[in-house]
């Protein structure tokens, strides 16, 4: 429980509330999650999900519509 003193300071100075500080600390050899999102993109990790998105961006990618012209 909070004493008088510390009650009085926060009526007259105010509560300031600071970020939360991390305690974890990232491992340098850490797989990066863009290798996994690759993965995901091209369907190559087996999930059904997976595929069937990566199927769809092809199909998207191939339309006329969407191809570069020079």
């Amino acid at each position: 429980m909070a004493s008088d003193n510390e009650i009085q300071y926060a009526i007259t100075r105010g509560i300031t509330f600071g970020k939360a500080r991390s305690e974890q600390k990232e491992d340098p050899n850490k797989v990066k999650t863009k290798a996994r999102k690759k993965a995901y993109h091209t369907g190559s990790h087996k999930s059904g999900a997976a595929k069937h998105k990566a199927e769809i961006r092809q199909r998207v990618k191939n339309r006329a519509s969407q191809r570069k012209t020079k």
